[in-house]
């Protein structure tokens, strides 16, 4: 199975099929280079790569797909105990993309060069082998190495052409890191597959997407929020095809401002490292502000409740979300424990997130279970529900919705604000109260000047609920 079908069949060879931070390539000098790199690191156990966003990075992440050795992506800004245990829990043997020579024993530092050229004549890789370990976030631990084969990573892609009717006419923009399945599996290696051009703008600001003159973008809640808050970067976007939005929920009153200015509905798409993308809106089918739309081709889902019973698809009943299909991770590296208890014994994967699944199929994220479903008073509240009340209200810029600990409800609804303007937690508390039931109105309101967020946007509930 060839993994990068565009990029090795040398389709559409412009001068800049891949541009980055404004170098540009073409695929055959991309392949060249990616060819030198995977001459050199045949054989190895793993090809950590420092995910820095560059056309170096994209080299050496080809060039060990090109070999078959499963890439590690590591994060340029990775503290020295992070990084330290990244290199040593994946067994790589070799670290792309580094300044100096490698501080970790029995690693050796690989410089790539993009004036190389190698025509690299090895067997195409088995479709089981694994072509990424990804490292999850690591929230309740160490970072977990997450085994991703050619094979899932080639269904994903697939299948999201289809959703998205993403083909070799499109020009990708986005400006998202390339440590992640949102920047690198799809930012990246979906051009590579189905031929599309290619700009990583460097940073997502809104004047670079908007210079960028692309066909298909793809952003994160915050991205699109600044690109919203612009006005002549969003009227710019006008001439795109599809407006592309993950990672984390998208506030309706963003995605309401984005349809305004660029007469474009966003897409929300949902998935996990370990599942890479299962859920997504249609680029044919409607765009419901607040869903992730529909399983994509090959993939079911299902919702459990605490007690393991099934929780109908009514468009209220809150579950967790369970999935199952060919995009599936093959489990996490030397740990068969934390594999084990994602596992359900018929083979589904527990997501961990909640959400609400509507007669029509639709679905819909309400967070995490472990910070996004509050129990309060004998009442199940989805955080999520209560952030898009908020997010409704003129006064608000963004929030926060967590579940603190209560001697009398078990865990009371605390709102973390961001505000736009004048208003009070007491106005705050009465607004969601006349929208949504009174149980889930917010018991205290916190006025802050900004969330804590990690690289991908999404907001850090636990820091909160530290802080």
């Amino acid at each position: 199975m060839n993994l990068l079908t565009a990029l090795q069949d040398g389709h559409g060879d412009a001068a800049d099929a891949l541009r980055i931070d404004g170098r540009a390539l073409s695929r055959e000098q991309l392949l060249g280079a990616a060819g030198a790199v995977a001459a050199r690191v045949g054989g190895a156990r793993a090809l950590a790569v420092l995910a820095r966003p560059s056309a170096e990075t994209v080299a050496a992440v080809v060039g060990g797909l090109l070999a078959g050795v499963p890439v590690v992506p590591v994060p340029p800004d990775a503290g020295p105990v992070e990084r330290a245990h990244i290199l040593r829990d994946s067994g790589a043997e070799l670290l792309a993309g580094g300044d100096e020579p490698s501080e970790e024993p029995g690693i050796e530092a690989l410089a790539v060069d993009l004036g190389e050229r190698h025509d690299y004549g090895g067997p195409e890789p088995a479709p089981e082998r694994p072509a990424f370990v990804l490292y999850t976030s690591g929230t309740t631990g160490p970072p977990k190495g997450a085994l991703l084969s050619r094979a899932a990573v080639a269904a994903d892609l697939d299948a999201l052409a289809e959703a998205w009717a993403w083909t070799p006419d499109d020009t990708l923009v986005h400006g998202l890191p390339l440590f992640h399945v949102h920047g690198l599996v799809l930012g990246v290696l979906g051009a590579l597959r189905i031929g599309s051009r290619l700009v990583h703008t460097g940073r997502p600001t809104p004047k670079a997407y908007a210079e960028a003159a692309g066909s298909l973008y793809f952003g994160v809640p915050t991205v699109w929020s600044r690109i919203a808050g612009d006005e002549a970067s969003a009227r710019a976007l006008a001439g795109a095809r599809l407006l592309v939005s993950g990672s984390a929920p998208l506030p309706v009153p963003v995605f309401t401002r984005l349809t305004e200015l660029t007469g474009l509905r966003p897409i929300e798409r949902y998935g996990m490292t370990e599942t890479l993308i299962t859920v997504s809106t249609r680029w044919d089918g409607e765009r419901r502000p607040g869903s992730v739309g529909l399983p994509l081709p090959g993939v079911a889902t299902r919702l459990v409740g605490e007690d393991g019973a099934p929780v109908p698809a009514d468009g209220e009943s809150v579950g967790e979300l369970q999935v199952s299909g060919p995009t599936l991770f093959d489990g996490y590296l030397n740990r068969p424990a934390a594999d084990a208890e994602v596992r359900t014994a018929d083979g589904w994967f527990r997501t961990g997130d909640v959400a609400v699944i509507g007669p029509d199929g639709f679905h819909r994220i309400v967070g995490r279970a472990s910070v996004d479903l509050i129990k309060s008073g004998g009442f199940k509240i989805g955080a999520g529900e209560v952030e898009a009340a908020l997010r409704d209200h003129p006064g608000v810029a963004d929030a926060a919705v967590v579940g603190e600990p209560d001697p009398d409800l078990g865990q009371a609804v605390v709102a973390f604000v961001i505000p736009a303007g004048p208003v009070t937690g007491d106005q705050l508390t009465a607004f969601v109260a006349e929208r949504l039931s009174v149980h889930k109105r917010p018991r205290r309101v916190v006025l802050v000047d900004e969330l804590p967020r990690n690289a991908m946007g999404k907001v850090l509930k636990k820091r909160l609920l530290e802080g």
